[in-house]
Parts: structure tokens; sequence; C-alpha cells
């Protein structure tokens, strides 16, 4: 029997999670469910991660986490458990599928068009990296941070995964022609990556045009891999496609420990009738078992569910409203009824179960992800972030006092849009100004350099933040303002 570590969540989640693992158990699945305490009752009770040290011990001895929906506590500083648990673990892959479920009404199952699409979104990173500051008591900057090993990690994950269901197509989702830097390495990998998988037809679209595109013609897509607040949004917009997040599972894979959850809501409302719908728990549950290589038991689960909601069977939420709703524990006695019946649309090939191998779960050190440089690496400048609220040309001045032998005054930016040297009088200012300074002649600078730039400066300015103007080789790695 496997161990694995399960967090029945708040709100309707004890409810949906036992029905599932009623279903499971049901089933024979060879699963030992160890319980662990983790969502908003923790925080209450004084654990600021939402989970308890022996929750994150057994989690990380088991290497599987099942977890039912968690609220965070609202307006007590405290973050997400749902992302703690993710970022934690390095579960860098969220992998959500959405399929067309018979018996489950949309736009496009009435239209007969067919729907399976798999977003992989990058888990780690981007701006859920949480990493925020106030600069100015008007001015509040979100770091945000996509590496080229991070994004490496979830890009192979979803070539490997995209060659392993048999697909054709697979799609990076991004914003590159506008944040060059960040989504431009994310872009970048995707086709380093590709040249791997020539079997796989390897192409990439704009988000914006990927939404659009998606709620016209989602037959056209098949494996779609984003970053991850674009993934998080065109994932919600995947789950209305085919009825909703009650029916859309979620994995997030990491190389030592993964979490399969119902990335639905608590819904506190109706917590404790006895009313909810497990379907997308239940989903992420075959998709855990079929991770661990309980493949019989899978597809005697799926099947049956399919077969359930084929036949017109519902809980209140969906479904044909004149025909009497199910309440949680009889929708899971059906789908046990159900056992060993086909549904006609979609049916699950029955596979024999497959050792399950995960890397070493018991690491003495964190993992240090970092790729070979392969040009030299200089300072060739700085950006200043400033408080101000005085003019751009009188804020110059007294930058260009400050420069010294070995800088200039390239240019300064207030929200990202230039405004002297030049500029225009329309363009509305805030109290935060980004004053770039670069080297004279390219010449290499030091960070001795930049801390006597930030001295001589800080006499006359609130210096908020600073970044480094770096380059490799001959490139140089930063954006230039709007209008530069």
């Amino acid at each position: 029997m496997r161990k694995i570590a399960v967090a029945k969540g708040d709100g309707i989640g004890p409810e949906i999670m036992d029905a599932t693992l009623k279903i499971f158990n049901a089933a024979n699945v060879a699963l030992d469910y160890q319980i662990v305490e983790m969502g908003k009752w923790v925080f209450d009770k004084g654990f600021s991660n939402g989970m308890t040290p022996l929750a994150q011990q057994t989690i990380e001895q088991t290497g599987i986490l099942f977890k039912g929906p968690m609220e965070t506590p609202k307006g007590k500083g405290v973050k997400s458990v749902n992302v703690t648990a993710r970022k934690t673990w390095n579960t860098y892959a969220n992998k959500r599928t959405f399929q067309t479920l018979h018996g489950v009404d949309s736009v496009f199952s009435k239209a007969g068009i067919p729907i399976d699409i798999t977003i992989v979104r990058e888990n780690i990173e981007d701006t859920y990296g949480g990493v925020e500051h106030m600069l100015t008591h008007d001015v509040a900057l979100s770091r945000r941070f996509i590496t080229r090993p991070g994004s490496m990690q979830v890009i192979r994950y979803a070539f490997e995964m995209a060659k392993k269901k048999g697909a054709k197509r697979i799609t990076c989702g991004h914003k590159a022609n506008i944040m060059k830097i960040t989504d431009g390495l994310f872009l970048d990998v995707f086709y380093e990556v590709a040249k791997e998988y020539p079997e796989l037809n390897a192409d990439d679209v704009i988000v914006d045009d990927l939404c659009m595109k998606l709620v016209t013609k989602p037959n056209l897509f098949d494996v779609v891999v984003l970053t991850n607040l674009q993934g998080d949004i065109v994932s919600d917009l995947c789950a209305g496609l085919v009825g909703g997040l009650g029916f859309a599972p979620s994995a997030n894979i990491g190389d030592h420990i993964s979490i399969f959850e119902a990335v639905h809501g608590t819904a506190p409302d109706i917590a404790g009738k006895n009313i909810a719908n497990p379907t997308s728990l239940l989903l992420s549950g075959v998709g855990m078992l079929q991770h661990i290589g309980l493949m019989e038991s899978a597809s005697l689960i799926e099947n049956a569910l399919l077969y359930t909601l084929e036949s017109g069977v519902h809980t209140g939420d969906f479904g044909d409203k004149t025909t009497p709703a199910l309440n949680t524990t009889e929708f899971a006695d059906t789908i046990i009824a159900n056992f060993g019946k086909q549904p006609k649309h979609n049916p699950k090939a029955y596979l024999n179960d497959v050792p399950f191998s995960c890397s070493v779960l018991h690491l003495d050190k964190n993992p240090m992800l970092e790729t070979t440089e392969n040009t030299g690496e200089k300072i060739v400048g700085v950006d200043m972030f400033i408080e101000s609220n005085v003019q751009p040309e009188e804020l110059a001045k007294k930058c260009l006092r400050h420069a010294g032998v070995k800088f200039k005054l390239v240019n300064i930016s207030n929200r990202g849009t230039q405004v002297w040297p030049t500029g225009s009088r329309y363009t509305n200012l805030v109290n935060q100004y980004n004053a770039r300074f670069e080297s004279i002649d390219d010449t290499a600078l030091n960070q001795q350099d930049i801390i006597g730039l930030y001295v001589n400066l800080s006499g006359d300015f609130k210096i908020c933040s600073l970044e480094l103007l770096n380059s490799w080789g001959d490139k140089k790695s930063y954006s230039l303002a709007q209008g530069q």
C-alpha cells in the first residue's frame, strides 16, 4: 500500500474529500491515507504558513499530497496556503486538462464541438513570487521573476507530457511583444526545447489572441504552456468552456513532491449541507492514480464517472433542472454502482498498473538551479528609482550634477514612459521616476561605482530602489523606456 498525504480542506472540502475517498475505497485503491492538518483552521491555530510541522514532514515523506479546497484568512498578512504548498515543494508544472464531458452542458457541447485542451502553467515564478513593495505612498512595485532554469523545467515537462499524450500541437502563450526580457526568455526556452521534439508541431501565440481564439475555436488547441499569471487566467477561461471549475482537475507536478487538488473555492455558503459536487476533486484524484501508476483503478473510476454524467445524473449545480439533483453522498454512491460500465463517449482504456518511481525524496540540501554562462557579464549602468514630485527637467538638472566622470544620464522615465530628454506634457506623472545612468563609452563598471553614485544622489533624493544594467557579451539585458 502506497502512503499519500490527504488534507481535506475548508468549507465543502471535507464533504467532497470524504465522497472521493469513499469511491476510492469501493474500488479497492491500494493507498494508505495519512490525514494532515492544513487550511484556514490551521492558520487560526497560529501556524502562519497554514500547515503544521507534522503535516509538512508527512508530505515530504510520502511525496504526494491530495487536497481539498482551502481558504486563506483575509486581512491577517498571511500568504495563500495553496501557493505556499506549490512553491515550497517546487511543483513547477500545473497541469489542468479540459475535456468535453457528456452530461455537462456548455456552449460548445451543444454545438457539437469537442474540446480536449491541456494547459500547463508555470507554477513557481512570475508575479506570483509575491515580492512587493511600496516605493512611495503612491507607487507599489511587484517584481516579476522569470528564470531560465524554471522555464526549462516546466516547458520540458509540457513537451514530455504532450509526447506521451500523443498530441500533435504544442503552443506557447506569451506576451513577448511587450515584455521582451521576461516573456522573451520564456519563449526562447520554449523554442530551444522544441528542437528536441521534431515530431510535435510547436508554435506560439500572444496571450490576448490566444484567449480570443479559445472562446471562438477551442478545438484548434491541444497543449498550451504559459507563464504563471497568464496560465492562471487562461486555465479558468478553459474551465468555463467545459462547464466550470467544478469539472476542472488540477495536478501540480514536481520532481520530488506532487499535489493533486480541486481548484474551485471552499463554497462556505453550502458547506455542511452535503450538496457539493465532488467531480473536480474526483478527476484530480484520477490524475493522481495515473501519476503513481494505479492505472486499473484510475480507468475503473473515470469510466464510472463518465457513465454517470452521461446518464444525466447530477448534483444541484449542473444538469437538467427538470430531474432531481442528488446530494454529494448519493452522487458518490451512484458512481460506485456504475463500476464496470462503459460510457458511450470517450471510454478510457483499462491499462495495467505500472511501477511508480520517484527521485530521492529526502534531500540534504536545497537544489541550486543554474545554467552555464557562455559569455562574459559586465555592469554597464544602473536604473535609480527616485521619489520626487518635481518636473522632469528639474530632476534631470540635479541628476546631471552627480553623474561624475563614469556615468552619463541617458533618460528619465515615469511609469515606463520616457519624459526626458524628450517627452510630452500630456504624460501624467506619479511621484516616482527612473533615472537611467549608463557608463561612458560602455566601460565596465563595478558595484563600488554604483554605490558611489547612490551616495551622491542620496544627498538630493530618496532612492526607492535600484537595478543594475547588465550585459552579456554584446547583448544588453534590460528594456528601453516607452518612447526611448
